[in-house]
Parts: C-alpha cells; structure tokens; sequence
C-alpha cells in the first residue's frame, strides 16, 4: 500500500497504529497541532482540525485515511469541556470531508473513529451493529452526532467505515496502565456495583482490526471491541491475579465520584455498563489474537 494519513496521530491510538502499519505502506504522514518535521522517515504536518492550510494536500493518493482526532473523554463534564468534546469531533470530521471531495485523488478508504459508547448501558443485552440499541445521553449523542457528520457528505470514491472502539488495552498508554496501578496498590476491587460489562480490546487486535477492515474493504459501522466483553468485578478479579496481589479494596460509587472529581474525569467512564460484540468482524473471519481477558493480561504484563 502506498500512503497513510493519520490524523490526529500522535497519541497512544496512533502510535499502535503507526507501529502496526510502518513496515506495510511506504509512506505514513501524520496530521498533528504540533510542528511540521519528519521523524524516523514518518512525515509530522501541522493542522488545527478546523481549517484547510495546506496539509489537505496530503490527502491526494492516500490510499487509507484514519481520522482519531477528538478531545479526550477523561475529564470533568463542565460545559466547556462538553462543547469542545462535541465540536472537536464534529469539525475535525466536517474538514476532512471537505478535504477529500476536493482531492483529485482522494483516500480509498476513510476510517474513522467512533465509540461504542453510542449503546445503552445494557446489564441484559448484548449490543452489535445489527440489533444494538441505541441510548439517550450526553456521550451517546456526541456519537451520533459524530457519525452523523461523518457519514451525512457523501465521498463516491472513498469507502467509509466508522470503529465503535472500546477501551484499547495497551501496554504503553490508555486506561490499562492506571487500572493495573490500581490493583498493584491494594485498590483493585470491584468498582460501583461491579455488575457493569466492560467491552475492551487489546492493542493488536485493534491494529488488526484496523488491517483486516482495508484488506476486506468493509464499510459503515464496526464494532472494533473483543468478543468477550466481561463484568467489571470479573475484570477487576482477573487484573489482580495477573498482577500478583492477594486483595482488592472495593470502589463503591460514592467514593468513585469523589475520586473522579480530585483526578478531574467522570465515574461514568467506569461505571456504565457497555456490553458490546463484534459481529460483523466476527462475520466476516476476523480472528483475535486476544480473545479472552486472562490471554490478553497475560501479554500485556509480560
């Protein structure tokens, strides 16, 4: 393959992404607010997710554009922060619209990000993109809103495919690191009820899942999460055992809300129940490498 784009590409996500994918395209540039340079032969060029000024001309013959741009979700709820949540989802997705349908060339296929998130805290149902129901609250209408502006321009010469990603476990960043300090000091019991489903991924599988959705040219709405979404007292349990401590301290909500406001994030994060599949990957012969939670901890504390 010839080149990537990746936008928004310099956090934990993208770097997965670019260890994945260096070896397989011969060229990968990375849209960044950073400083424009190239670092180990990957091309950094500066935009503002907002505005075209020059870094749209990238776009023409990539042949895959990922778009992970979005401010992080891990932060206290305040009005500002919800409005720039939404927008930078929202606007980031709009000019990249714009900037394919001006391309002469454009990518062949536009992957990018959503959440599954977009389902309803379910303790009964499992959710895939055929039979999944959809909720009414402010994380679930940033990603409707999300695909909405995603998919609303149509590209008649770029597939897209929209990831519902869960959390991405990893060894190097994301939610895993601060959950296995969690149970590495005492604190890793069950979090609120421990009822709640956690859906997860494990990093190679969602580069996989990213390879194996060009390779096949899947387009519309994936579910990019592990096919074993597990209770989160079951998470928890299994994250203690592999790191080697004897005990978890509990979490109940009272204290996890007053956790979340001093570390400045919300208990929502952890406390909704996603209870996600992957259908359609799994119908079109994905395999995971990562299955099932005790094999993924096993390689992540490896």
């Amino acid at each position: 393959m010839k080149k990537l784009i990746i936008a928004a590409g310099t956090g934990f996500l993208g770097q997965v992404l670019v260890n994945h994918f260096q070896n397989k395209f011969e060229e990968i540039v990375i849209l960044t607010r950073g400083k424009s340079q190239i670092i180990n032969g990957i091309k950094y060029v500066n935009w503002n997710a907002r505005t075209f000024s020059g870094w749209e001309n990238e776009l023409e013959n990539a042949t895959v554009l990922i778009n992970l741009a979005g401010k992080s979700v891990d932060c206290r709820y305040t009005k500002e922060n919800k409005k720039e949540i939404l927008l930078s989802r929202i606007e980031s997705t709009k000019i990249l619209n714009k900037a394919v349908l001006n391309c002469k060339n454009p990518p062949k296929h536009w992957l990018n990000s959503s959440t599954a998130t977009i389902y309803r805290f379910s303790l009964d149902k499992q959710m895939d993109e055929v039979n999944g129901e959809i909720g009414n609250d402010f994380s679930i209408n940033v990603a409707l809103s999300w695909e909405k502006a995603f998919f609303k321009t149509e590209t008649p010469n770029t597939l897209k495919t929209a990831l519902r990603t869960s959390i991405v476990l990893g060894k190097n960043g994301g939610a895993f690191i601060p959950l296995k300090n969690l149970a590495k000091t005492g604190f890793g019991g069950k979090q609120g009820s421990g009822n709640q489903f956690v859906s997860w991924i494990h990093e190679d599988d969602f580069a996989n899942a990213a390879a194996f959705i060009i390779e096949k040219e899947i387009s519309g709405i994936i579910n990019v999460v592990s096919p074993e979404p597990v209770q989160n007292i079951v998470f928890m349990q299994k994250l203690r055992k592999s790191v080697g401590f004897p005990f978890g301290i509990p979490l109940n909500k009272f204290f996890l809300e007053i956790g979340a406001f001093f570390i400045r994030t919300e208990p929502e994060l952890i406390l909704k129940s996603r209870n996600v599949v992957p259908k359609r990957l799994l119908e079109n012969g994905f395999q995971f490498k990562f299955g099932d939670i005790d094999t993924a901890f096993r390689n992540l504390l490896r």
